[in-house]
């Protein structure tokens, strides 16, 4: 961990700063919807960029769904390329150093472009204008798509830049790179010097270019980069080919082969023959791409220009807040300002009480955050002795992000009462370490995490640096937090929007869709979204739980639909569950008395064959995850047993090995029910220790199949007969049916057609 100034999000209305993850697309933040601005400021950051290689390298080693490690290798973002010098024209000891993937152009890079956030640009931006530069470089264009921008343009680099700068701290990161945007910049008023022909490059500042990306600048080399392309087009800057494209490219664009890149319509991106790239060091005329890059690099670094390199879209993680119910930093500031730790005799640190921990709320991007545990003046300013005698201190006032607690919050669950240790190694490794479903070493320690999608590169991205920290520490066995995962569906409910688009308490609102809705007298409109606080549909599960049960709301939920699938909520069929299980306790309980209505003797045949079906299929399902299916089975083997219930009369009890299966299945999905049943049947010990019920595989094979009988093209009966049977044997038991005899109504049968094991269709 480590302090710097950096560019960071800041969201006035929160009062606080913000990691990117937590910034939407469109620049506001994840939390509120408010906008959100670039600006400097000195925080705490985490060096999670040390940990970039690893962290997509291992998503190999362990059990994750395809596009969340997709995810994650995207968001780290892996480049391998150069990273090269432009020492500045009037300040040669000063470089711009730019990463590269396509070092084999740098011959025809013609300008640099630095973001806008870059720490070089106010020492590099130019008092005047060169008058010989075109108009479009001071910004001329630009009026009406940045503020307070004449005509002519900008009166002063130093009047351009700062305009630009605060025109662009209004931009998301995502809005900055849409590719249809038009590309926007000003020049700093200097120059460049390109290292492998000594020409001057101007330096632009554009917003297309991410200080959260590489370093923050860029070689444009317009011939090969599209982006490039469009923004020297538009500020009239010169595009020069050095990859020779295909003579099929310059055809499909009715282009004379070899025509000068000042002609093309648009960039060649592709690999191709190096061109117009000698100097009296090194020369890529003729080379094919890989070895144009391979011979640069070398060329680069044997001249000091540059080198090559592997850099990520990763940044350090930004890891303080201005908040008050974040863990404080263990840090304190001595006269001189320098952060100072405290040593572990002082921890932990605790939060002090005050009256008001809301964070400050300023209105503009200018302000600074003022966290509220400045207002604990006592706690902030304190006398501490550290080894030299009492002095006085500042503490720190910024506040760890939620990410502190939740990254590693598992690892506590295995030895929760330890106040002397995160976790004990044995208890550590004895729950962590494990093996994979096919008996091979885990790397992961958690067998299965059941998580959103919505986490990819937030929580499991950051359980991931965390918990690697900790493994090369020594204090956990594995490299990875989490060998399984599994995205669970969102459940899906209905929310309402008042005309102002603002979202209503959905419990609140009366009507029906052919008459319409109302809140508190007003008209809303309906919509269907993440069951969640900010669409303001939640639904209580205290409110489920008080009218039918824990286990009704968790069989409910099971039942819903496919685990990974997003399911609607539909109060309606909670009630079908709970009649579920009211089913299932009648057939093992009486009503009327509360003694136990099971007996030892055996099950009928037709319902051990029920009893072993259910027991494979949902062994299968609870593996695979498919618990909707599992309760579905449940459901039918319990409709069997009321059917032999009520076949045998008053008196009638349920098989013993039917009712203890019954309940073993059901104990994971609803275990207050069955742990209750359990106990009823005579166990003194819980269920969660009793085996999983295994099927006989005798006795899930099926005798007899059950056929779909046509008459005149038409299904009319369904008739069971032996399984394997001959045709002779197949339409001899049909004809016999009562119930096909009464499809023929006395018609003779011309012809019967016998598909083995499918149908039986009888031609009249």
């Amino acid at each position: 961990m480590y302090l710097a100034e950096a560019p960071v999000n800041w969201c006035p209305a929160l009062g606080t700063v913000l990691a990117n993850e937590e910034v939407t697309p469109d620049g506001r933040s994840e939390r509120g919807n408010f906008p959100v601005y670039k600006r400097p400021l000195r925080q705490w950051q985490m060096r999670i960029t040390a940990y970039a290689e690893r962290l997509a390298d291992d998503l190999d080693l362990i059990d994750w769904p395809e596009r969340i490690r997709t995810m994650q290798r995207n968001w780290i973002g892996r480049s391998v390329g150069a990273r090269v010098h432009f020492p500045l024209a009037t300040d040669p000891s000063t470089t711009i150093e730019v990463f590269t993937t396509r070092p084999d152009t740098l011959f025809g890079a013609t300008f640099l472009v630095l973001a806008p956030e870059h720490p070089l640009v106010g020492r590099l931006v130019a008092g005047a204008w060169d008058e010989s530069a075109p108009a479009s470089w001071r910004g001329a264009g630009l009026a009406g798509i940045v503020d307070g921008v004449p005509a002519s343009g900008w009166d002063s680099p130093m009047e351009a830049v700062a305009g630009y700068r605060r025109h662009a701290s209004t931009r998301s990161d995502r809005e900055r790179q849409v590719e249809t945007k038009v590309k926007t910049g000003v020049w700093t008023g200097a120059y460049a010097v390109n290292p492998t022909n000594a020409e001057p490059v101007p330096v632009f500042v554009a917003d297309y270019v991410l200080m959260g990306y590489g370093t923050g600048a860029i070689m444009a080399v317009p011939a090969h980069d599209q982006r490039d392309f469009e923004f020297a087009r538009d500020f009239d800057l010169p595009v020069v080919g050095v990859v020779r494209p295909p003579d099929a490219w310059f055809e499909e664009r009715e282009l004379a082969p070899g025509s000068p890149a000042s002609t093309w319509p648009e960039a060649f991106t592709g690999a191709g023959e190096a061109m117009a790239s000698a100097n009296e060091g090194v020369s890529l005329d003729g080379l094919a791409t890989a070895d144009a890059i391979a011979a640069v690099n070398a060329w680069l670094a044997s001249t000091g220009a540059g080198e090559a390199a592997v850099t990520y879209r990763l940044r350090d993680w930004l890891f303080s807040r201005q908040r008050y119910w974040g863990e404080p930093f263990p840090i304190v500031y001595d006269e001189d300002g320098l952060p100072v730790a405290l040593p572990e005799s002082m921890l932990p640190v605790t939060l002090p009480e005050i009256d008001d921990y809301t964070p400050t709320v300023v209105g503009d991007d200018d302000s600074l955050p003022e966290p509220p545990l400045a207002r604990a003046k006592e706690w902030a300013e304190v006398t501490l002795d550290l080894g030299d005698g009492p002095r006085r201190y500042r503490r720190e006032l910024n506040t760890m992000p939620q990410w502190a607690g939740s990254c590693w919050y598992y690892l506590r669950y295995l030895d929760p009462h330890n106040d002397g240790a995160l976790v004990e190694p044995a208890v550590e490794r004895y729950w962590m370490q494990g093996s994979t479903r096919d008996g091979k070493p885990a790397f992961g320690g958690v067998d299965l995490y059941v998580g959103g999608v919505e986490h990819a590169v937030l929580h499991l991205l950051y359980a991931r640096f965390w918990h690697k920290i900790l493994f090369d520490l020594g204090h956990v066995s594995t490299p990875e937090p989490f060998q399984r995962l599994f995205n669970q569906g969102y459940i899906l409910a209905d929310a309402f929007v008042d005309e102002r688009g603002v979202h209503v308490e959905a419990a609140e609102v009366v009507g029906d869709p052919e008459g319409g809705f109302s809140h508190q007298g007003r008209p809303v409109q309906r919509q269907v979204g993440k069951m969640g606080k900010s669409l303001r549909n939640a639904v209580s599960p205290d409110a489920i739980r008080t009218a039918y049960g824990t286990d009704t709301l968790r069989l409910y939920e099971m039942a819903m639909g496919p685990l990974d699938a997003d399911r609607p909520w539909n109060a309606r069929d909670i009630i079908g569950v709970h009649r579920f299980l009211q089913k299932l306790w009648r057939n093992l309980v009486d009503e009327g008395s509360g003694d136990l209505r099971v007996a030892a003797a055996p099950p009928g045949e037709d319902l051990r064959r029920v009893l072993h079906r259910t027991i494979a299929g949902v062994r299968a399902d609870m593996d695979g995850l498919r618990f909707n299916t599992a309760v579905a089975k449940l459901i039918e083997l319990n409709n069997a047993l009321t059917r032999t219930l009520a076949e045998g009369g008053d008196g009638a009890a349920a098989p013993l090995e039917v009712a203890e299966a019954m309940v073993a299945m059901l104990s994971p999905l609803a275990p207050h029910v069955a742990e209750e049943l359990w106990a009823r049947l005579g166990h003194d010990t819980s269920v969660v220790w009793a085996a999983f019920p295994v099927a006989d595989p005798d006795l899930l094979v099926d005798d007899e199949t059950e056929l779909p009988v046509q008459v005149a093209g038409k299904v009319r009966a369904r008739v069971r007969v032996p399984t394997g049977a001959d045709e002779a044997v197949v339409e001899a038991a049909v004809l016999a049916d009562a119930g096909v005899q009464a499809a023929l109504a006395g018609r003779p049968v011309r012809r019967a057609v016998v598909v083995p094991g499918r149908l039986v269709n009888l031609v009249v």
